[in-house]
């Protein structure tokens, strides 16, 4: 009785309302997954989903990534407030140009927040009570690629005095991709990791 309940109330949504579901749903439940996997010291940008955009641009430039507006992360949270809001405007009878807009500037609102999350807990990383020579002999997970034999720099993420994302290097002859698990081997300049694929 209930999927026929269910399967009734589908069919009787519009298209318009149907396509805002279709975004919100999936979304959410990747949301929820990276928020999870977040707490537990994991990561779900993987698979070569890291950062898009010209992030290693900032990378060579020895500046990090900084503010990283595009990213996995970021299409996730605004996907997922991009199809509430909408389904929230679609159930307020809002027109269909109202909702497209409104939902759009709560999704592009929610990227710069979750930005602004990662950037500052990023400095906060950085404020010198941070001791890298106790991330040697450790293992992580890189989440931008690194370039081979110190070409650049890419970030990895380990789990030691807490879960850290550092900038990271390595001598290996090639590139070390999004995903893959590294070794910490040692720390260049004070503040860079020098790792090695596992």
């Amino acid at each position: 009785m209930t999927i026929l309940n269910f399967t009734a109330w589908w069919e009787g949504l519009s298209t318009f309302a149907t396509i805002y579901w279709i975004i919100a749903i999936p979304a959410s439940l990747i949301f929820i997954i990276q928020i999870v996997m977040t707490f537990i010291g994991a990561d779900v940008d993987s698979d070569g989903m890291d950062a898009l955009g010209d992030a290693d641009l900032s990378i060579e430039a020895d500046a990090g990534i900084g503010f990283q507006l595009i990213s996995f992360k970021n299409f996730i949270g605004f996907f997922t407030i991009f199809g509430w809001v909408g389904l929230a405007c679609i159930d307020a009878e809002l027109p269909t140009y109202a909702t497209i807009i409104i939902s759009t500037i709560s999704g592009f609102l929610m990227m710069v927040l979750m930005s602004s999350i990662y950037y500052f807990m990023g400095k906060l990383t950085e404020s010198g009570n941070l001791k890298l020579q106790n991330a040697i002999g450790k293992t992580g997970t890189v989440y931008l690629r690194i370039p081979a034999k110190r070409n650049g720099m890419g970030k990895v993420q380990v789990q030691f005095q807490g879960y850290q994302t550092l900038d990271a290097m390595t001598d290996d002859q090639e590139d070390i991709p999004t995903g893959a698990i590294v070794e910490v081997t040692g720390v260049y300049n004070d503040d860079i990791l020098l790792v090695k694929k596992s």
